[in-house]
């Protein structure tokens, strides 16, 4: 079988050229679309600019198809823009082709210019705008306020709205399996409120070496939405963890002066990471390769990973120690001090400085005697060098007895949706 085809006509070189114009256009508005981030809004009727009052122009639309409506109105455009590094309104309003003197007179208005000159990468901006002229610019200046600037005629106006979030309590509840992290992600819980729930703890359950399979906990929290999507996770409200048979309950309160109340001292001055060397009176010693006490714990970790304070106190010692290497003991009182050794720097703070418990005081390193970055931890009591995983760490000051029917007040209703049996301790924050 044979096919023939018809042969086209030849297409007039004046034709070929304008659609070869017209895709490199296409092409070319696309492309600089996509590299500087900045896309169309699909709708005009913004509570800040309605385009039925502040706008003389008509604006008509039908529906896409995809479902969104198609705008049509001659040379008006609401742009969002999501800004990029180094980005500076200059560089946005240059790119968007809108007047830099509108900019100029926005950024004259009293108070506007120290709400828009520091811009942080991924931040949301929206301008309305028509043939390079602004018609109107929005910004979210802190997570309940936004700045909104308006053309008046030939000035400008500038408004600071807020934005009301709502906060709802929820409720989290977990088993541990392999991981605190996994299993409270499990449970719907981020990594923020992770860190929060186990700073809660750390006076009392050691979250490097203490967890067990079958552990169990409790979390009811705040959830904070705006405009009723979900922004962020608030405060931990109350909290109770099973930890090795040990029920543990917490609850937070602030009394009337703001203050709040916590343990004495953490276990581990630093976050989730592995025990490399514990405690002991004879372990052979990897460099000296003798037999020596390790009084002490060493907790591996990267370095510059932060140290902080496992205590409030008095930093009596800064500097370089022997097989300490850089090193840093800090006094608290009542016969106690804590060492930090092996750090890569300290934190800048002198010697006879207060420090205060969970304040960052150095980093970790592997200066001294040692063989791979981690930090070595000492408590000593009364002179005498004691396993911070097993001593029985100071209680935090009891609640003024002034303060305890406001206490009982406030937390009464959060305990009862926690204590499902008797609890063995009660933390009062």
């Amino acid at each position: 079988m044979t096919l023939v085809f018809d042969s086209p006509s030849p297409v007039p070189r004046t034709i070929r050229l304008a659609q070869g114009l017209a895709c490199l256009s296409v092409a070319w508005a696309a492309l600089h679309s996509a590299r500087e981030s900045t896309t169309p809004a699909l709708n005009l009727e913004h509570t800040l600019f309605p385009a039925s009052n502040t706008l003389a122009a008509s604006a008509s639309s039908q529906a896409g198809m995809d479902g969104l409506p198609a705008i049509t109105a001659p040379g008006l455009a609401s742009i969002e823009v999501i800004v990029q590094r180094n980005d500076t309104l200059d560089r946005i309003f240059r790119r968007l082709q809108i007047s830099l003197a509108d900019l100029a007179n926005i950024r004259a208005l009293a108070g506007v210019r120290a709400l828009l000159d520091r811009l942080s990468p991924g931040e949301h901006l929206k301008f309305l705008q028509r043939d390079g002229s602004l018609l109107g610019l929005t910004r979210n200046v802190s997570f309940t306020q936004q700045l909104e600037v308006r053309r008046r005629g030939e000035a400008f106006e500038a408004t600071v709205v807020a934005q009301p979030v709502e906060t709802q309590v929820s409720v989290a509840h977990g088993v541990i399996d392999s991981s605190l992290f996994e299993s409270a992600n499990d449970a719907g819980l981020s990594d923020a409120l992770v860190l929060k729930l186990a700073k809660i703890f750390a006076s009392d359950i050691d979250f490097v070496i203490g967890l067990r399979a079958g552990d169990e906990f409790t979390v009811e929290y705040e959830r904070i939405s705006q405009n009723g999507q979900y922004i962020k996770d608030g405060e931990i409200l109350a909290a109770r963890f099973l930890n090795q048979g040990h029920e543990y309950l917490a609850v937070r309160y602030v009394g009337p002066g703001g203050r709040s109340v916590q343990k004495a001292f953490v276990r581990a001055p630093l976050e989730f990471q592995r025990i490399s060397s514990g405690f002991s009176l004879a372990r052979l010693h990897p460099i000296l390769n003798t037999i020596r006490a390790h009084q002490g714990t060493d907790y591996a970790a990267a370095i510059g990973t932060p140290v902080h304070a496992a205590g409030s106190g008095r930093l009596s010692f800064r500097g370089v120690k022997g097989g300490y290497g850089n090193v840093i003991e800090i006094e608290h009182g009542n016969g106690i001090e804590t060492v930090y050794g092996h750090l890569s720097r300290f934190a800048p703070l002198r010697s006879g400085a207060q420090v205060q418990q969970g304040e960052t005081i150095g980093y970790v390193g592997m200066t001294g005697l040692a063989t791979g970055p981690h930090l070595h931890f000492e408590f000593h009591v009364n002179g005498r060098s004691v396993d911070p995983q097993k001593y029985q760490l100071p209680d935090a000051q009891p609640i003024d007895p002034s303060l305890r029917a406001d206490f009982d007040n406030a937390t009464s209703a959060l305990l009862s949706g926690l204590r499902a049996s008797g609890a063995t301790d009660v933390v009062a924050r």
